[in-house]
């Protein structure tokens, strides 16, 4: 009796292993923190942000001169010349968010410049990680400071199985 029980014990803890998924976590902003390269690009980004964020600020001065001087003249104008110059004032205040948005928009100037600088970095730290996995073995690495899943074995994705649980083909996107 006594050796069916260890048997058994041995037996469900062999399994357990079996199925056992090896997890660990990485810290990338403390692992970027240690980088030259990422905090020489992060100062390089930062001093170009300012530049810009300064040249944006002086345009919008100069849009609210503009505004004042002409809440001065207004009533000395006619009505043609108040029309030009509420039309000169829209327009310079236009270009310059305009230029806001080219510098600082969604895919803007600043945008372009993070992935060109950051991007590489990212990929090293990235291929330094899958290869961690692959040599310790671990099947899943999850990043702690953005709570995102790093590497993963492709023998635990399970999209393709809720897929077709759903009813749907894996591979056959909606239209």
């Amino acid at each position: 009796m006594k050796r069916y029980i260890i048997l058994t014990l041995f037996t469900v803890m062999l399994s357990a292993t079996a199925f056992a998924q090896s997890l660990v976590y990485v810290d990338s902003e403390y692992i970027l923190k240690h980088i030259p390269e990422y905090s020489s690009a992060q100062k390089q980004l930062d001093a170009l942000a300012l530049q810009w964020q300064k040249e944006i600020d002086d345009k919008f001065k100069e849009v609210e001169k503009m505004q004042k001087d002409y809440q001065a003249d207004e009533v000395l104008l006619t009505d043609d010349m108040r029309k030009k110059r509420q039309e000169d004032i829209n327009q310079k205040d236009r270009e310059v968010k305009e230029f806001q948005q080219q510098k600082f928009g969604f895919e803007g100037d600043l945008y372009r410049q993070k992935i060109r600088l950051i991007k590489p970095i990212q990929e090293r730290v990235a291929k330094a990680i899958e290869e961690y996995a692959g040599r310790e073995n671990i099947d899943i690495v999850i990043d702690k400071s953005t709570v995102t899943l790093l590497f993963a074995r492709a023998n635990f994705d399970g999209t393709n199985a809720v897929i077709t649980k759903m009813g749907y083909k894996p591979g056959s996107f909606a239209k």
